[in-house]
């Protein structure tokens, strides 16, 4: 039986949260262990473990048939693949950064000055744009150490807390683009592997929507459900079941995790009473 190849970086942060989110893919996930190849029990994937650079030229050439990497890896590479989905986490900005006693203090500082970074397409693309001239030194890894050795005048990297720009005296001026995970795949697929794919993808859009939402269980009074159910629309309507007192009801129903405070308040203001929240581990719509 055909397999699909899925390429994920080897080591770090991004390795972790993609391994996470296949085996909440219901995937029988074998442990890295220093391998570069390993297979999944009980669905036809394989898993590569790359080199995070390396990645999209892999994918592009179908060495990889798909592949977990960051958005700002793919800007950079301009590999000819395809966006498939984004993944919602590894969230992360590329943005300028310069030292705490600089005087650069905003974008139009930088014309002139000198830029380390690992994303100099990226980050020329960026400055053409703007028309800030710049010269560009391309360095791979340690680039926060730059400007403290008279390398440049300022980074261009990747930042997700701040903390090691902190840490490195650094502070961030302007923001080029965000980032998050994504799941990219060659674009000459056979048939038979797209059918896998599709498979994997709704087993991957069924976590996701799970993780943006919440299950909500209430109680309230029969005058009270119609101000309810108008917060309340559920993923097509709320259920609605009598509860043993006379003129009470409990409602069931899915909140959106970007509404989910706003939409508390509002029941609680509605008359809701009991209110429960239960987290939900997958989502079929």
């Amino acid at each position: 039986m055909e397999r699909l190849q899925i390429a994920v970086q080897k080591s770090g942060r991004l390795l972790d949260d993609s391994l996470k989110l296949l085996k909440e893919c219901g995937l029988k996930m074998p442990s890295p262990q220093g391998q570069l190849k390993a297979s999944v029990d009980n669905f036809p994937l394989d898993l590569l473990f790359l080199r995070n650079s390396d990645i999209p030229e892999y994918v592009a050439d179908g060495v990889a048939d798909i592949a977990i990497i960051g958005e700002n890896l793919l800007i950079e590479k301009e590999s000819n693949v395809e966006l498939i989905l984004p993944l919602g986490f590894s969230k992360c900005r590329v943005s300028l950064a310069a030292t705490k006693s600089s005087s650069i203090q905003s974008l139009k500082d930088f014309e002139g000055k000198k830029i380390a970074t690992s994303y100099p397409v990226t980050l020329r693309k960026f400055l053409d744009e703007k028309g800030v001239n710049a010269s560009i030194h391309t360095i791979s890894g340690s680039v926060e150490i730059a400007p403290t050795i008279g390398l440049a005048d300022g980074i261009c990297d990747i930042v997700s807390t701040g903390n090691t720009l902190f840490m490195n005296g650094l502070r961030e001026v302007e923001q080029i683009l965000s980032s998050q995970a994504i799941l990219i795949g060659n674009k000459e697929l056979s048939p038979s592997k797209r059918v896998l794919l599709d498979q994997l993808i709704f087993r991957i859009q069924s976590v996701l929507a799970a993780k943006n939402a919440k299950y909500v269980l209430l109680n309230c009074r029969e005058e009270q459900l119609e101000a309810i159910t108008a917060i309340l629309p559920g993923i097509k309507s709320p259920t609605i079941m009598p509860l043993a007192e006379k003129g009470w009801l409990s409602v069931h129903s899915v909140i959106q995790e970007q509404q989910f405070w706003d939409n508390i308040d509002a029941l609680r203001k509605a008359g809701a009473e009991g209110i429960l929240i239960v987290p939900i581990e997958k989502m079929i719509q």
